[in-house]
């Protein structure tokens, strides 16, 4: 009888582990191990403590944090890209967008001079962007940035990367820009209207109204200044637009179609790239641009510039780059 026990025991013991280890060793922990992540937390104290973190602070911002589940599902179910091009513009520039961001220009015009003036960023892309990160400061997230750090830097998969998002996290605290319980954002760390992640606030969020704070969260002027500071420090010209549609020749080599390739705007005049009217391009000395097909190489094609490279550093995405510059010229009425 008990070799029968042992038996069903071990065959029990086989069955579970493919459970046990469906989302990694560190997310086993994060999920069904609190005396471990007790342990980790606390060493995560001390380095922060090490860093200059006050155990005031310390105390305020990890007390009762736990993993949370639902960041490790949302982290591992990310979608891979299934929408074609035409179904991401329809979805994150419908009209209701561009109407609303015409009307977000208007109402902030005052602010957003102000910032075009520091950082020779123009408005309507700080609109833009605006817009489709957080649709005008609408929907900044509900997730506490700490905890959602703190359960991703736990977790296996990129803990290095999650770890020091924390450690800034913890140091944004610190210097009083916001207050721990008010800390909200993505699941993921963004934070604010603008969801900078914590390296991102460190580097790139300013105080523009001069109060003390870098209030991405709830002050406009600090969510356009900050925003316009990224793009200005990332390479932005103030001077120049994003891209425009082209036509291009019959027999155009579709090699020449990538970002690694740039040519002055009379190369690819000289090469038969046209506007989408079929007239020139506009030949502006020092300009140089790339051909990118966004749908793939059955259309619709586009000549892009520095400013779609720069918008490329906020958000990798061609398809996030190609909307920001959309959603921009609509609300300019071009």
């Amino acid at each position: 009888m008990w070799r029968l026990r042992i038996w069903l025991f071990a065959l029990l013991t086989l069955a579970l582990l493919p459970l046990a280890g469906q989302f990694g060793g560190a997310t086993a922990r994060a999920e069904g191990d609190a005396p471990d992540f007790a342990v980790w937390l606390e060493e995560v104290r001390t380095e922060a403590l090490g860093q200059g973190i006050s155990a005031a602070i310390l105390d305020a911002a990890l007390a009762g944090v736990q993993p949370i589940p639902r960041v490790i599902e949302l982290d591992r179910s990310q979608p891979e890209g299934t929408l074609t091009f035409k179904q991401y513009m329809d979805r994150v520039v419908p009209n209701s967008r561009v109407a609303k961001g015409r009307a977000r220009l208007k109402e902030n015009a005052a602010a957003l001079e102000a910032v075009r003036k520091v950082y020779n960023v123009q408005p309507r892309f700080i609109v833009a962007l605006w817009g489709i990160e957080t649709n005008f400061g609408q929907h900044t997230g509900g997730f506490s940035v700490i905890a959602s750090l703190a359960t991703l830097a736990f977790d296996g998969r990129r803990s290095a990367y999650f770890r020091t998002e924390l450690m800034n996290a913890l140091q944004i605290l610190e210097e009083g820009h916001i207050a721990p319980d008010a800390m909200t954002g993505s699941w993921a760390g963004a934070m604010g209207q603008s969801q900078f992640m914590p390296s991102s606030f460190v580097r790139f969020a300013i105080d523009f109204d001069g109060d003390g704070r870098r209030d991405i969260w709830t002050t406009k002027l600090d969510v356009f200044g900050s925003a316009a500071n990224y793009l200005s420090k990332s390479g932005w010209k103030g001077d120049q637009t994003w891209g425009r549609k082209v036509k291009l020749p019959a027999n155009f080599d579709p090699a020449l179609a990538s970002l690694k390739i740039s040519k002055s705007l009379a190369d690819w005049q000289t090469l038969g790239v046209r506007r989408a009217n079929g007239q020139n391009l506009p030949i502006v000395a020092g300009m140089l641009g790339s051909i990118v097909f966004p749908g793939g190489d059955g259309g619709p094609d586009f000549l892009v510039y520095d400013n779609f490279k720069t918008t490329l550093k906020w958000n990798r995405s061609t398809y996030f780059a190609m909307a920001v510059g959309h959603l921009a010229d609509r609300i300019a009425g071009q």
